[in-house]
């Protein structure tokens, strides 16, 4: 039997043409997006309610842009590592990098948790070697976890942080780690990617803890629930699906990256785009790095 499909086709929010774009969260604080393009290297800004764009180009591949008490400063992944990077005036402050031993490694994906800390990734930028892993900064202490791999996506963490969840892309496993007291265990395969799926790319999770997992080669995103069964397939407009979020008012609305990467736009004229389609639940906000108290949720249900 086919699993059930996404009642709404994703439409184009943004026509952005991302060279390989990625990591789209919402910022509550002024109801705006941000996400990153990292092979033509620019973090973009969108604020629906009146239609607005900026584009911020850097001059380094960064891979993320988390969000910090200043709206206008974000923790920026670079391959030269994690930096506060100010949107105004595009001065950079180096934080911490991971590994700098593996001269080949870029940051790929990072995301705030729902303890504050930074949970972010590095990979080979050839996506050949196995030399990436998983880290946690909470703004004091580097925690490295997991296994190595090529291509790295997450780590995020579930709504009652009792779980952490990580992507080998390059491998098309999910592998689920238990939190206990801090520690984080051992990954623990939770959905295996046949090869006509794709390649698991970014993912986000929901206020049920079902996880929203992209297809890099699949053209969709699946809903899978916690213990790693398809609850829906969302079928995306593009081949190279990349990274979804949920944003707007009530965090009912999910945003999609996708990617340009190696298309020629006569042929692929939706690909690199940020995307949008409504749901019938709700995620979570971009959160606030090193402020768990004024962690982004939804509001109550009217």
């Amino acid at each position: 039997m086919s699993p059930p499909v996404h009642p709404h086709v994703p439409r184009v929010a943004v026509a952005c043409g991302c060279a390989l774009g990625e990591e789209v969260l919402w910022d509550a604080r002024d109801g705006g997006l941000i996400w990153v393009d990292i092979e033509n290297p620019a973090i973009w800004r969108h604020w629906p309610a009146h239609g607005e764009t900026v584009r911020v180009a850097v001059e380094e591949k960064l891979g993320f842009a988390a969000l910090t008490p200043d709206p206008d400063v974000v923790l920026a992944g670079f391959v030269s590592g994690v930096a506060r990077l100010n949107l105004r005036d595009g001065t950079r402050t180096p934080v911490v990098r991971p590994e700098p031993q593996r001269a080949g490694n870029r940051l790929n994906s990072g995301v705030i948790g729902a303890d504050g800390a930074l949970w972010f990734s590095d990979m080979d930028d050839a996506e050949e070697d196995p030399t990436g892993r998983f880290h946690r900064f909470d703004g004091d202490r580097l925690h490295s976890f997991g296994d190595l791999t090529a291509v790295t996506n997450g780590p995020v963490m579930s709504p009652d942080g009792r779980l952490v969840y990580t992507v080998d892309t390059a491998g098309g496993v999910i592998s689920r780690h238990e939190r206990v007291d801090g520690r984080i265990g051992a990954p623990v395969p939770l959905i295996d990617f046949p090869d006509d799926w794709g390649h698991p790319d970014g993912l986000t999770l929901d206020e049920q803890g079902h996880l929203w997992i992209c297809h890099y080669g699949g053209s969709r995103v699946t809903r899978f629930t916690p213990a790693g069964e398809i609850e829906r397939v969302l079928p995306v407009p593009t081949d190279l699906v990349t990274k979804c979020g949920f944003g707007g008012p009530d965090l009912s609305t999910l945003y999609i990256t996708t990617a340009l990467r190696g298309r020629d736009p006569a042929e692929h004229p939706a690909a690199g785009h940020l995307f949008v389609v409504e749901t019938e639940v709700r995620g979570f906000a971009g959160q606030i790095f090193g402020r768990p108290e004024l962690r982004q949720r939804p509001s109550p249900a009217k």
